[in-house]
């Protein structure tokens, strides 16, 4: 991609704020005060960075034109003490009503994990969002045909023999997904639990690697927002670890998705709140 990446020399007040904050070393200020030099623009990584730190709107980036820069008033941020109430009360509530949740908390819940870091600023990651009642009861019927498959090749007598040897904790774990089998054929949804919505975060098969880190940093970021608008959700690890042991790739298919799946949470209005939050186990935590 080419694009335009200057300073207005009229405006900049030579700060070197620009110089300090660009991780691609693209602005050179050989003294304080100095003029500030832009080169090797070929390596920029379109972080914004630069547009976002100056102080007199003198950086000019074609990819960050005024209409895409937006201020920031800091008073009106969550104080840190606000934050940590947040965090200390998100929880995974798989409680749900029956209410759907409106789209417009869904739109807000995937821009919050869309503006999460991504390495190098590659931005590769994608989302699904699924609401479609049918779909959904497609997703936990491949769960469970998976683990049904996985089940079948375990138990075989040399192959379980073998396992329950040397992987022991993984034939327990194997017990446990024939209970969730039995559950669904029963009527019941162990899986999602009875959530209205679904969202899955990918990436193409490229950044597959990068891409597993910035999904959950994604993640992350669509939790809390979640637990800010009231949405509850939770990690949706049955499904991710089917759509892992899944090598016909059914799931891909049945979404129309081109890629990895790194991350799912499934979403839904709560039954109820959480009155209190519960102090975890004590940090494990060096300093050194």
């Amino acid at each position: 991609m080419t694009f335009t990446l200057d300073i207005d020399y009229t405006t900049c007040i030579k700060c070197g704020k620009c110089v300090r904050i660009c991780p691609a070393h693209i602005f050179i200020q050989s003294k304080a005060r100095e003029e500030v030099k832009v080169h090797n623009r070929e390596n920029c990584i379109r972080c914004g960075h630069c547009v976002a730190i100056c102080p007199t709107d003198s950086v000019k980036h074609a990819i960050f034109p005024p209409e895409k820069v937006h201020g920031i008033d800091h008073d009106n941020l969550p104080a840190p003490d606000q934050l940590m109430l947040l965090i200390k009360s998100r929880r995974s509530n798989r409680a749900f009503s029956k209410q759907v949740v409106p789209e417009g908390l869904l739109d807000l819940i995937v821009e919050a994990a869309h503006r999460a870091p991504t390495a190098s600023n590659k931005q590769e990651l994608a989302f699904t969002l699924i609401t479609d009642p049918e779909k959904l009861k497609q997703i936990i019927q491949l769960t469970v045909d998976v683990f049904d498959e996985k089940m079948k090749n375990i138990n075989r007598p040399v192959v379980k023999a073998l396992v329950t040897r040397i992987m022991p904790d993984t034939y327990k774990m194997i017990g446990r997904l024939g209970a969730l089998v039995s559950m669904v054929k029963a009527g019941k949804d162990p899986i999602l639990r009875g959530a209205t919505a679904l969202l899955f975060i990918h990436s193409p098969k490229e950044h597959a690697y990068y891409g597993k880190i910035d999904g959950n940093l994604a993640y992350q970021n669509g939790s809390l927002m979640a637990e800010a608008l009231g949405v509850s959700q939770f990690y949706t690890g049955f499904v991710c670890r089917a759509i892992d042991e899944d090598k016909k790739g059914r799931f891909n298919e049945l979404l129309g998705i081109e890629g990895t799946i790194h991350a799912g949470m499934a979403l839904g209005m709560p039954a109820f709140k959480f009155s209190k939050y519960i102090d975890k186990e004590e940090i494990k935590l060096k300093k050194i």
